[in-house]
């Protein structure tokens, strides 16, 4: 997945257009409302949405027993997300599908490398003392530098809430050019961690700020509180991206991560990325799902489609 998507440059801050954010929370819940009640995809277009949520996928492995096999074995079904039979029952022997990411710790990261190389899969890395971001700058701009140097493409890094509930916006852009400038070639995607925020308004200023400071994809959650991802904060994001597009002609990714497991919840997300941003925004380049079991569940939807009955969950492992 070779990507000549155009990188965010990022722009100074623009605190007058931070601090004029103002957010209807019952206009966007009664948004999201209608968002729901819509019609959703049915057989051959459900398939079809289906096999782009995999090519979305971060596929990714967090926990505390990660070893170097874990990750290898992570890798292979990055590489094969899909049986083939299950490809064959489609129709689609043909299809070239891998998932859109790998998603690491830095220790692992160069034994994902080595088990990707030969493809395009990028290997991405959580860093910035995930999952909560409370650890000084310096030491981790030099830890971003070594881990692009064993070939890590893409970094996520968490932002200090603390900023934000203390109103330091330059503190934010401060922090986040800083690592947008030792990540290099690498892409820089920026976790807002939206359920520690406390409003919409802060999300969006959080969103903006991150854009601003040059970031290439701005990310809801961790995936390690309470509050994840949820389609409200995923619309105000979105509005956001689509403002700062409109001031800097820059297109800027958007990651939902957290508590996205099933085939119906990729689908909602897809289609409010459609709705709010357009058929450009479904591409790996500008939309991942942060997600550790999502690809289990769709793999077993489109086992149905070409079998006719579910498959039990021990013969389709995620990881």
């Amino acid at each position: 997945m070779t990507s000549t998507h155009i990188r965010n440059d990022g722009t100074p801050l623009d605190l007058a257009w931070v601090k004029a954010t103002k957010i209807n929370k019952s206009a966007v819940t009664r948004h999201i409302k209608t968002l729901a009640g819509r019609r959703t995809a049915k057989k051959n277009a459900q398939i079809a949405w289906q096999l782009k949520a995999i090519s979305l996928i971060d596929l990714t492995t967090l926990d505390g027993h990660d070893t170097d096999d874990r990750v290898r074995r992570l890798c292979a079904k990055a590489k094969q997300p899909l049986r083939k039979d299950i490809l064959a029952g489609l129709g689609m022997d043909d299809l070239e599908l891998t998932v859109g990411a790998v998603c690491v710790y830095h220790n692992r990261v160069k034994a994902a490398v080595a088990a990707l190389a030969g493809t395009d899969i990028p290997v991405a890395v959580v860093s910035t003392g995930f999952p909560t971001g409370q650890v000084p700058v310096a030491p981790q701009l030099k830890a971003i530098n070594q881990v692009v140097e064993h070939g890590a493409r893409e970094i996520d890094i968490v932002i200090s809430r603390e900023y934000v509930h203390t109103g330091n916006w330059q503190a934010i852009y401060d922090q986040i050019k800083a690592y947008r400038d030792a990540c290099g070639p690498a892409h820089l995607k920026t976790i807002l961690e939206t359920g520690e925020l406390g409003s919409l308004a802060n999300v969006y200023k959080a969103s903006i700020v991150a854009m601003m400071a040059g970031s290439d994809f701005i990310k809801t959650s961790t995936g390690k509180t309470k509050v994840n991802a949820t389609l409200p904060v995923g619309y105000v994001m979105c509005r956001a991206i689509r403002d700062y597009e409109r001031r800097t002609d820059f297109q800027v990714g958007f990651k939902p991560a957290g508590g996205i497991r099933t085939s119906k919840d990729a689908l909602s997300w897809m289609s409010l990325l459609k709705q709010e941003l357009g058929d450009e925004w479904l591409e790996p380049e500008l939309f991942r799902f942060g997600a550790s079991s999502l690809l289990g569940d769709l793999e077993k939807q489109l086992s149905h489609h070409a079998t006719g009955r579910y498959a039990s969950g021990r013969y389709m492992p995620s990881s």
